[in-house]
């Protein structure tokens, strides 16, 4: 059987070649690029671009399983590759350590006003303008007995619990329709309903999906609903998070500041007016990321591809009904799928 890897330097090919795979590597600029590389594949490894449409998926008659780097899969058309009979596998809890401390560290930036404080010392104003240092210590602000709201219960929404309860927040609430006050409670926080959580919460981070259902979740008519003196974090997926209507709120004051991860478009647009605001902190979508991660993710990310091939269960899946669509092919017509064994059966019930 063949893979394809897209040219990395953390590709794992010998993983790979231990299994008796043949591996091909490639340069992947376009997705014509993506398309010729994977053409006769089994298995492939993807990235965020270029994105694994379905015209991808279509171009590639023998392709079985793709597997993402970290968490995230909307990069991938999981309709088309359900309907294909084709895996989409990613890596959970791979970078939930990394996600979670950058969330902390952007919301600490923002309360204690790490940017500009930094900034203002290394243009001199603590010498020449001590009235600036004064005006910066009236404004920095505490996390203890304020409540922060997690938007998204899953794996790093807990890890970012865990740690922010330890700067003592009156409370912790949660908004996640797929989690149960049970579980919370492990975590000592309260789930409630979105409304509710935008208009109590003094910080917001969030930590959910990009789906349908969440894209532009904080449009105007949320940020609205929010504490002018509230703060929001984003260390999900850019779309979540209406920008025009986030830059317009943040200058007006509607809403304090922000600090985010991830933009609706990547890399953000120099003409973005999120850039020119003083109350917004950016980073370049790196909060998943240290080097225990790029070690990490390329194995499980070859080991997802790997165990498919071979009939056993991958890391992570996040097109489930696709087990239904192979089992018709199986039964009919196996398409892909002819003579590689059925890793259904190594699911956990």
């Amino acid at each position: 059987m063949k893979v394809a890897l897209p040219t990395s330097p953390f590709n794992r090919r010998d993983l790979f070649e231990q299994a008796g795979f043949e591996v091909v590597e490639g340069p992947v600029r376009s997705t014509e690029d993506f398309v010729e590389l994977m053409r006769d594949a089994d298995g492939a490894q993807v990235g965020v671009m270029p994105l694994t449409s379905k015209e991808v998926l279509e171009a590639c008659p023998k392709l079985k399983v793709v597997s993402r780097m970290g968490v995230g899969v909307d990069s991938i058309d999981l309709d088309a590759a359900t309907e294909l009979g084709i895996l989409a596998c990613n890596v959970p809890g791979v970078n939930t350590t990394e996600v979670a401390d950058h969330a902390v560290a952007m919301l600490l930036g923002l309360t204690r006003r790490l940017p500009d404080a930094v900034r203002s010392i290394r243009d001199g104003a603590w010498r020449e303008d001590p009235a600036q240092m004064l005006e910066y210590r009236r404004t920095v602000r505490r996390i203890a007995g304020h409540t922060v709201a997690i938007v998204g219960f899953g794996n790093i929404g807990r890890a970012f619990a865990t740690r922010i309860r330890g700067f003592g927040p009156s409370e912790i609430i949660a908004y996640d329709p797929y989690v149960f006050q049970s579980t919370a409670d492990l975590y000592g926080v309260k789930m409630v309903s979105f409304e509710e959580l935008l208009t109590r919460a003094d910080y917001i981070t969030i930590h959910c999906s990009a789906t349908n259902e969440t894209r532009h979740m904080f449009d105007s008519n949320a940020i609205g609903k929010m504490k002018s003196t509230a703060m929001l974090v984003n260390t999900a997926r850019g779309p979540i998070i209406d920008g025009k209507a986030l830059a317009s709120a943040l200058e007006s004051g509607q809403l304090e500041a922000a600090a985010l991860d991830v933009t609706e478009v990547e890399p953000i647009e120099a003409r973005d007016p999120l850039l020119s605001l003083p109350n917004v902190i950016i980073t370049p979508h790196i909060a998943g990321f240290s080097p225990t991660f790029l070690e990490e993710c390329p194995i499980r990310q070859a080991e997802n591809i790997i165990l498919v091939l071979t009939g056993q269960a991958p890391h992570g899946l996040a097109n489930p009904e696709v087990i239904k669509t192979i089992a018709v092919m199986r039964s009919t017509d196996p398409g892909r799928w002819e003579g590689v064994p059925d890793f259904s059966t190594a699911l956990a019930v």
